[in-house]
Order: C-alpha cells, then structure tokens, then sequence
C-alpha cells in the first residue's frame, strides 16, 4: 500500500469514528459501595423506560454510549442489594464516582404473607415464584442484542480470550429450544496453543455453551423446589425501588443455590447454582474422554421490562480435570473456562421487521466465522469495559502469537 492511500485509509477511520462519537452521548465513570468505598460489579446503568444499558466491570468501571436525542433521558444505576440512583444523562460528569448505599431488612419490614394470611416459608416463596413463570416472563418472540466474552484458562494459563456482539432472537419462554444467533461482530479474538486433548473434545462454539442453560426456559434447576432441596430465607434487600428475597437453596452433597425473588411479583430476578465435586467425587461420572467437571457456577440475573423479565446478564464458569481416559488416574491438566453473556438492549415491537438474519454456524469457532475488525461499530457499543487484568492477559495472548 503506497503512503498516499495508507493515510487515506487511516483518515476514514478516525472520520467515522468522529461521527460516530458525535451520534451518541458518553457518560462514564465508576460506581462504589457507600460503606466500604469498594467497586460495585456488574451494576445495571440504563436508561429509564427503555431497555438500553450497560453493565460496570469487574472494577466498578463503565462506559455508557447514550443514543442521539435521549441528552434528557433519566439514567437509573442500580444494583441489587443498594437503593438505585437516577439521574439525567447530561448532568453526569466525565469518570464521575458514583456512589450507592447498601441496606438489609429485618424480615418484619416486608410482609411475607400469602393469600390466607399465613407466613411463607422460603419453600413456599420458591413453589410461587415457579407457578408465577408464566405471568412474569415474555411468551411471545422478542430479541435480545448482546456482549459474549469467553475466557480460558489450562494449568493456570490463559490460552483464550474471545469478545463478540450477538443478536439472539428467542421464541416465548414456553417454546424449549434455544435463540436463533446472529453474530454481529468480533472484537478480540486472541488464542493460544491448547492441550493436544481440545482437538477432538473442545466445543467448538462458546455461545452455544451459554445458551443451551436456561432454567426458566428448559424448567430445570432449584426454581422447581424439588424433594432434596432444603431452602432458607437469609434476608429481603432492595432492588430498583422494590425488595427482594435473598433465598439460599441446598441439595447436600453437591449443590447450592442463591435465589432472589421479587416480593411483589414473585418474579425470580436472579438465579445462582454451584456444583461442587467433593474428594474427586462428582455429581457426574467421569465422561469415556476423561473428562471430570469438578466445579460449575451459573448465574442469571434478569431486568424487568413492559411488565416482563428479560435476561440481563449471564455467566457460567466450570473448572474440569482432564486424565488420560475414562479408567485412568493420570491427570493430564486442569482447564478453567468462563463464559459471560452481557444484554444492552431489548426489542419487543416490530420484532419480525427488526434487523436480524440468522448466520451463526453452531458447529464452528466464533473466531471462524469473524470479519474484519470494525472500527466503526465497537466506537459506540455498549460493552463493559476491559479491566486492566483483561488487557493484562490479551497482551499476553498476542506476545504467544
């Protein structure tokens, strides 16, 4: 390429960057615990009555792109466990502190009764909440648009660190199959040399991984409050205005679930199961290419909107002994990966006439399927930002390659 069209080509980015910055409203900061001065992780910041946002990173921080002609939109930081903030877009100040006061109710401040006026035990709660799915959550299609961020890690060394938009249009929650997938765009795609034994036994797609768990959708899961299950109610804390039930669940010897579940509409907002193998002995038998899950953790955390709750963030993190086969001892190495799945906005009207086309090939790396860089597009989207621990190990990952 000849010096004349490099800085041509070099203009027309930092052009279209330009314009693009000047389309949208950037607010940033930090959000931090009132008590303790600590950052607040993955705190929701949205604009009120419409289903855009962002999420704060594992350091508090965020970066909000606010959409041209919404400069007087009331921006809502919220958190559960902290009474929620509002303020209009314009008023924020450039890296602003913000700071949300954290507040735990004695059970007698909130009402824990049912119909007949009889006390809710935590079993109780958990058998209504299951029996409200069908009021609180969408039975009709709707989209979701989104960030994945996939992670791995072998013998304590990253090998993976992959970040794409997505758009996933979901069929109503009675409908058990998983989203059609639109892959958007790539925006880091760094990968190291793997162990030997990912070539035939890796999957190939980690939003795949993520979005065949779904315990509202496939019904499983401690929501259904099954024999086993021994559930106890730890404390009631607010969220955006209202209160939830902060629920512990325990299924010995495995299992251990955190359930919160909106007091009013008995909504369950967010969702926590752990597995955890005891003595190499797992919930499940070792698979025929030795594979031991030692370790699970799912989270799903959901945002109300028109009346209905949608999925607003979602990770799952296992860590897996691999031996050499189904009858060996010998332990090859230890992989760690963790997926995350991050919503910045939904759509609801108009769904058939939204832009969506349906062109993720399941069986294929994302990386595969990756176009070209678009400097354009990441300007302006609403992802959480890089900690300085992930820049850390992209670094790193480029060094290897």
């Amino acid at each position: 390429m000849n010096r004349t069209l490099y800085w041509y080509c070099i203009l027309c980015i930092v052009s279209a960057s330009a314009f693009a910055q000047q389309s949208t409203t950037t607010i940033s900061g930090q959000i931090l615990d009132k008590e303790t001065n600590e950052p607040i992780v993955y705190a929701s910041i949205y604009i009120k009555d419409l289903a855009i946002g962002t999420t704060s990173n594992e350091e508090g921080y965020f970066t909000f792109y606010v959409p041209k002609g919404q400069e007087d939109a009331s921006i809502i930081v919220s958190m559960i466990g902290y009474e929620s903030i509002e303020k209009k877009a314009h008023t924020f100040s450039d890296h602003q502190k913000i700071i949300l006061s954290s507040k735990v109710n004695s059970l007698d401040e909130v009402v824990i009764t049912s119909t007949k006026k009889k006390a809710l035990t935590a079993k109780d709660i958990i058998k209504k909440a299951y029996k409200s799915i069908k009021n609180n959550y969408p039975n009709q299609p709707y989209i979701l648009e989104g960030f994945v961020r996939d992670l791995q890690n072998e013998d304590d060394q990253y090998v993976e660190y992959l970040e794409c938009a997505a758009k996933l249009y979901y069929k109503g929650y009675t409908k058990q199959i998983e989203p059609s997938v639109e892959l958007v765009e790539v925006r880091t795609s760094q990968i190291a040399e793997k162990h030997p034994w990912n070539a035939n036994e890796e999957r190939k797609n980690s939003i795949m991984d993520l979005i065949e768990d779904d315990f509202i959708r496939f019904d499983y899961g401690p929501i259904r409050a099954k024999k086993g299950w021994n559930y106890e109610i730890e404390s009631i804390l607010p969220y955006n205005k209202r209160y939830v039930y902060k629920i512990i669940g325990i299924d010995k010897p495995f299992q251990k679930a955190i359930l919160y579940i909106d007091t009013e509409t008995f909504a369950f907002v967010k969702m926590e199961l752990t597995r955890s193998a005891i003595n190499n002995r797992s919930w499940r038998r070792k698979f025929t290419n030795g594979a031991l899950q030692v370790y699970y953790n799912v989270i799903f955390e959901y945002q109300e909107y028109k009346g209905k709750m949608y999925l607003k963030y979602q990770k799952e993190e296992d860590t897996w002994k691999i031996f050499k086969g189904l009858e060996s001892q010998k332990l090859l190495f230890i992989k760690k990966p963790k997926k995350e799945l991050f919503i910045n906005k939904i759509i609801t009207d108009n769904v058939a006439q939204y832009p969506f086309t349906r062109n993720m090939k399941i069986s294929t790396s994302i990386e595969n399927q990756a176009r070209p860089y678009n400097q354009e597009f990441w300007s302006t989207y609403n992802a959480p930002q890089q900690t300085e621990k992930e820049s850390k190990i992209i670094e790193e990952l480029k060094k290897i390659n």
